[in-house]
């Protein structure tokens, strides 16, 4: 249950705001329709959430369990820096914040003495909840990376526009990709980390002077 909750559209962190460089893509027309808004997000599973997303949430979870504040917030560090964008940057700090505060405010256990930390980024505050209600970590990865999912396809189907059910038939279909990507992601050594996805970077630069935007990222 707490899991559901945690991966909630509903969860006040404000994740309901941000496209992450895809309002941009619409508009631009690298997507259009179902089919390149499917290869898009495919795309980034395979890159940045298999290579930095899921295996960064592992290691913060990993130091929540040890108690290591130090390493909690060198992760964050080294998540924010690999941001490419101002806008990307704002978002985690946003959510992360957000989070944070709810975190304390229901009485997670070191949320209240790590919450500068947690406010840095919103991964951690999720690995902080998880470990804090004993989800198990492949449980918690799938989770994040099926909010990160749904968000997006969202954002598609409001922007390009599409139907809800054509929505719907992407999330089935891209379910087999974002268990691949968390499988590995987990499995990935501290040398392995790291993605390029220019694409995404170039669409956030282009979104913080875009003329007419309805989302912050």
């Amino acid at each position: 249950m707490r899991l559901l909750q945690l991966c909630s559209g509903s969860l006040p962190i404000g994740g309901f705001s941000y496209s992450q460089g895809l309002e941009w893509a619409v508009a631009a027309g690298w997507v259009r329709d179902a089919a390149s808004l499917g290869d898009w997000l495919a795309d980034l599973a395979t890159t940045n959430l298999a290579a930095v997303e899921i295996p960064v949430l592992a290691r913060l979870h990993w130091a929540v369990l040890a108690g290591d504040g130090q390493a909690l917030g060198d992760w964050c560090r080294w998540l924010l820096a690999n941001r490419e964008t101002s806008e990307l940057r704002d978002e985690e700090r946003h959510r992360g914040r957000a989070l944070a505060s709810l975190l304390v405010e229901l009485k997670v256990p070191l949320a209240k003495d790590w919450r500068p930390t947690l406010a840095t980024c919103q991964s951690a505050g999720f690995a902080l909840a998880a470990a804090g209600w004993g989800i198990p970590l492949p449980r918690a990865a799938l989770g994040l990376a099926w909010s990160w999912l749904e968000n997006l396809v969202l954002a598609g189907v409001k922007l390009i526009p599409l139907g809800q059910t054509a929505g719907q038939r992407l999330l089935r279909d891209l379910g087999p990709v974002l268990v691949e990507a968390v499988q590995r992601g987990l499995s990935l050594s501290d040398e392995e980390l790291g993605a390029s996805a220019p694409a995404l970077a170039i669409a956030s630069s282009q979104h913080q002077t875009q003329y007419c935007r309805l989302f912050r990222s």
